[in-house]
């Protein structure tokens, strides 16, 4: 099993992004799928999630109303996409597919500043 990340960057506050998931190894409509951020000195953030049986997703408050969260069945991607970025949203991004058992990405960084 393996989950790629990308889509990471610098970009400058009120920009937007999209970070994508590829999943080799496991079919993601199967297992819970989540976006994860990490902060330096700061534990790692859960920021949102797709629940495996109907597809709903939830969201920390913080980035209701900017990021959402879908799922690709067909290319068996997840995707963040995050609008009005801002400088608190500075982290690496982790993809996470929960199941039987817990796999995680590699992360890319995302950086918002001027």
């Amino acid at each position: 099993v393996r989950l790629v990340e990308s889509g990471g960057g610098l970009v400058q506050p009120g920009g937007s992004l999209r970070l994508a998931c590829a999943g080799s190894g496991l079919f993601f409509r199967r297992y819970e799928v989540s976006w994860y951020r990490q902060a330096p000195g700061n534990e790692r953030e859960w920021v949102a999630s797709i629940s495996r049986g109907d597809g709903a997703s939830n969201y920390v408050d913080s980035v209701k109303g900017r990021f959402t969260m879908s799922r690709d069945d067909h290319n068996n991607l997840i995707y963040l996409q995050m609008n009005n970025l801002q400088p608190e949203d500075t982290a690496v991004y982790f993809c996470n597919a929960r199941g039987h058992s817990d796999y995680w990405g590699q992360g890319t960084q995302v950086t918002v500043s001027l």
